[in-house]
């Protein structure tokens, strides 16, 4: 298996990465962010903060942040299944709902408006990427990131020649 901190830096930079699409698609392609929106990219920040603090902290610390990493991204996965719910159900609407006043009144909203703020409409229908809405393929990395976080949770301890750790 690969080394446990170039693992969990990739997860970082793809988590990063992901962020910046999601700009792209707000700024470039003027799809506005909605409640749920916002709450998968709160937990694609809190995945990629988690998984850089596991890389260089040590044990005992990096297995903390693997867990809440991990815990972000299952709270990912059922914010995304909520607005795929959403999506599919054209008669429901998170409009305003105290999930948006909840998180437009965060700290984060008013230092980063253009990041965490909720403007949009969850029951906008935007057009699929590459056969999937925008929320499938959030489901798909946080899907993905959860299966790569538990598996360097469980991963056996390296050990030395002599049966000490490393």
């Amino acid at each position: 298996m690969r080394s446990s901190k170039a693992v969990l830096l990739a997860i970082a930079a793809v988590c990063v990465a992901l962020l910046g699409v999601a700009l792209y698609l707000q700024l470039v392609k003027n799809m506005l962010p909605c409640p749920l929106c916002v709450a998968q990219r709160y937990a694609f920040a809190a995945i990629a903060v988690c998984s850089l603090l596991a890389a260089v902290l040590p044990r005992l610390a990096q297995r903390l942040c693997i867990v809440l990493g991990l815990a972000a991204a299952l709270g990912g996965v059922w914010y995304a299944g909520q607005h795929l719910q959403v999506l599919a159900n054209p008669d429901m609407s998170c409009g305003t709902d105290p999930l948006e006043v909840a998180l437009n009144k965060f700290f984060l909203s008013d230092w980063l408006p253009t990041v965490f703020k909720a403007n949009g409409l969850c029951d906008t229908p935007y057009p699929p990427i590459l056969g999937l809405p925008i929320p499938g393929w959030a489901m798909v990395w946080f899907l993905i990131f959860a299966v790569a976080l538990a598996l360097q949770l469980f991963a056996p301890r390296p050990r030395s020649i002599f049966g000490k750790l490393r």
